[in-house]
């Protein structure tokens, strides 16, 4: 069993923006169908992914529904800074703050996971 943090710091304005969140999920899924222990977080402008997958129109919102229970959280701090408090709540996304209002990366590293940032 792999243990494996996904970060996603992505933003939302291009076409090679959704090509990193998607290949973020899909990494998730996979990890989760094989059993491994994985940390979903989205952190700085990739917290305004979780508004934007959210939508049911929205061409990967299945995707997101299928790993939605393998989030981790949303930075509190950039959540706010990018306007996506709001739908991080909404979507009972747990906001983290365990480093000044930020999440720790540096403790994934410190508990084993290797980390991929998308």
């Amino acid at each position: 069993m792999a243990k494996i943090g996904i970060v996603v710091l992505t933003d939302t304005e291009t076409h090679g923006d959704l090509g990193r969140v998607v290949n973020a999920l899909i990494t998730a899924k996979e990890a989760t169908e094989a059993g491994d222990e994985i940390r979903l977080v989205f952190d700085g402008a990739g917290t305004k992914w979780i508004g934007e997958l959210a939508q049911r129109t929205h061409r990967s919102h299945s995707l997101y529904r299928a790993v939605k229970d393998s989030i981790t959280g949303a930075c509190r701090y950039c959540s706010t800074a990018f306007g996506a408090k709001d739908a991080v709540e909404t979507e009972r996304v747990p906001l983290l703050d365990e480093y000044e209002d930020h999440p720790s990366l540096r403790k994934l590293v410190a508990d084993g996971f290797e980390v991929l940032v998308f």
